[in-house]
């Protein structure tokens, strides 16, 4: 449900203190733990350290996150992938068909340098 059109956006007032009268390039990462702020226009070009419940993970808002809230950015939980000892078996396969593809690209490269 969103919030009331009445009410106006949830903006955390001691976020925009923070920003107030700062310029986003010289200022360094602004910690937060207002994950529920939603993003205001002026806030673009900063970097936000936005509390996970771990750590802090930093977020540079862009002009397409205006009206989305912090937390969106700062995932809570970490995937752990599915598969298993099977899924572990494939993906070492394809890492090293990766690293015979770089070698043979490098062999390659060096006997073209080589003929010039």
């Amino acid at each position: 449900m969103s919030r009331s059109l009445k009410k106006g956006p949830y903006v955390d007032e001691k976020l925009l203190k923070k920003i107030e009268g700062k310029k986003p390039a010289s200022t360094a990462v602004i910690n937060t733990w207002a994950r529920r702020s939603q993003i205001a226009p002026e806030m673009v070009g900063f970097k936000f350290g936005v509390y996970n419940g771990k750590v802090h993970i930093e977020v540079l808002v862009t002009e397409d996150m205006v009206g989305h809230r912090l937390g969106e950015f700062s995932p809570t939980k970490k995937f752990q992938r599915h598969g298993g000892k099977m899924q572990k078996e494939l993906e070492q396969k394809r890492k090293e068909a990766e690293i015979a593809a770089a070698q043979a690209a490098k062999v390659a490269v060096d006997d073209a340098a080589s003929k010039k």
